[in-house]
């Protein structure tokens, strides 16, 4: 857990302080050496007076299953780089920002991190991320490409306090996906991207199923008790928030220069800031009530947390009607047997509103790291066309939505549909206000509150109001302790 973890800053001084490797369930894979290097990229301090035959070790964090094509890649450019693959995992994204803040606690070096939404700001309260601003201006010319391919939406959540960490690599909005045959047995047809709360409750109880003791045998929804989909996106649709948000100042620079006659960055700022807890707002009890009354009548089952693996069980067995899911889930029903066409998407339904919630994810640097400038070159090549066209993430089939517009088409959903693929990228497109998770820099101890009264509440331990009154208590707390200093606000 992270609570302890994140309740003080990791000073400057133990971040540097780097020793060998800790066991934390990791997997190391070091990347072969390229046959025909070529000559190294320029890389200031010690790197560029080291002999041509000494390697320079870059330690990523990624998976080396799909990655390594990509890292080939940047070998062959690179004779000099040797690449060494970490792979840290866990049930969801919370679990890998505590293993990876541990390993730093520890003194494991990192020249490269990755971070979703859940711990961006994480990496970047703690100093432990370094900003790309400077990295970004020198290399506009050469960028410009990219953000001109990225919807603002995406780049703006990699910001915290005016400044970019990251380049958006894969994103994943909650959008609704629903099994075809499930929905024609029931009378349903593909729903219209403006379908609604009701619409939604129709066909979801239309399509369970209860056996003659009143056990359910087929769920019309279902969810995980995770932050990203979870009861969330009903929070969002419900025009609600976990937290307060605002816009942090700053950030002009990128919006006037790679975004000044784009109409989805007007109004942009430095990165979102969650200032204060607002759980028990009313919309959120409603929406919560909501989803306790799904799984009272037995329209949804119980839930479960972190992953989704039990879900997709259900969904790829002809058990379950509909569930939240980004583009990632089109690859990974399709690698668990589920033919195309046995499967679609459409946008989450509207409530009062119809803003979706996303997350995103992409390279970090290590503000420890000895080798930025050669780090910088390889967050380049990895949101590059050709460097996005290698990664296992992207091919032979979509396992996580590409942030490049270009890459969301026809093509990349062939083999495994959904048919409405579109749906994945208008969701940023036809709904501009649509925003991220809320994920502070104390996402992790906030994460931990939000899972623990959820489930209270969907066990009826607790009513909805009930678990929501608590969860502000003690998210309150949590703020009183640590929330005071995550943002550079005035005065």
């Amino acid at each position: 857990m992270l609570q302890e973890t994140s309740a003080r800053p990791i000073s400057r001084r133990s971040f540097l302080r780097m020793a060998g490797l800790t066991s934390l369930g990791m997997t190391l894979v070091a990347c072969s050496t390229p046959a025909a290097p070529q000559a190294p990229a320029a890389e200031q301090g010690s790197e560029s007076a080291a002999p041509a035959a000494e390697k320079i070790l870059l330690r990523v964090q990624g998976n080396a299953t799909n990655e390594q094509p990509l890292a080939d890649l940047f070998m062959e450019r690179n004779g000099q780089v040797e690449i060494e693959y970490i792979n840290v995992t866990g049930i969801d994204h919370e679990e890998v920002a505590s293993k990876i803040l541990s390993m730093v606690a520890a003194g494991q070096t990192l020249d490269i991190g990755f971070a979703a939404t859940e711990a961006t700001q994480l990496y970047a309260g703690q100093g432990l991320a370094e900003p790309l601003d400077e990295y970004v201006k020198r290399d506009e010319a050469e960028l410009a490409e990219y953000f001109a391919d990225v919807h603002p939406s995406l780049i703006e959540a990699m910001m915290w306090e005016g400044s970019l960490y990251e380049l958006s690599r894969d994103f994943n909005a909650a959008n609704m996906y629903y099994n075809t045959e499930l929905f024609a047995e029931a009378g349903y047809d593909h729903p219209a991207s403006d379908w609604t709360v009701e619409d939604f409750l129709e066909i979801a109880r239309a399509i369970t199923k209860k056996n003659a003791s009143g056990e359910t045998e087929v769920f019309g929804y279902a969810w995980t008790n995770r932050l990203w989909g979870s009861w969330m996106p009903w929070i969002f649709v419900n025009e609600s928030n976990l937290l307060t948000e605002e816009r942090a100042p700053g950030g002009e620079w990128l919006w006037q220069t790679f975004y000044k006659d784009d109409p989805a960055a007007e109004g942009r700022g430095g990165g979102f800031r969650w200032l204060a807890p607002k759980a028990n707002d009313p919309a959120n009890v409603e929406a919560l009530e909501l989803m306790q009354e799904l799984t009272r009548e037995g329209t949804a089952p119980a839930i479960e947390l972190g992953g989704g693996q039990t879900l997709q069980g259900f969904f790829t067995s002809g058990k379950l009607g509909m569930t939240p899911a980004g583009g990632f889930w089109a690859g990974g029903l399709h690698n668990a047997g589920m033919p195309k066409g046995a499967f679609d998407v459409q946008l989450f339904p509207k409530w009062k509103s119809q803003r979706h919630q996303f997350g995103t994810g992409g390279k970090f640097m290590f503000t420890g790291s000895e080798h930025k400038d050669i780090a910088w070159e390889f967050q380049k090549l990895e949101v590059s066309k050709e460097g996005m066209a290698v990664n296992g993430i992207f091919n032979p089939v979509i396992l996580t939505t590409p942030s490049r517009r270009s890459m969301v088409n026809a093509e990349a959903f062939a083999e495994t549909g959904p048919e409405h693929w579109e749906v994945f990228y208008s969701t940023l497109d036809d709904h501009p206000d649509t925003a991220p998770i809320p994920a502070p820099p104390i996402s992790n101890a906030m994460t931990n509150i939000f899972t623990k009264y959820t489930g209270l509440a969907m066990t009826f331990e607790l009513t909805a109001q009930q678990a929501l009154d608590q969860m502000q208590a003690e998210l309150e707390e949590l703020y009183a302790r640590q929330g005071q200093n995550m943002y550079k606000l005035e005065g």
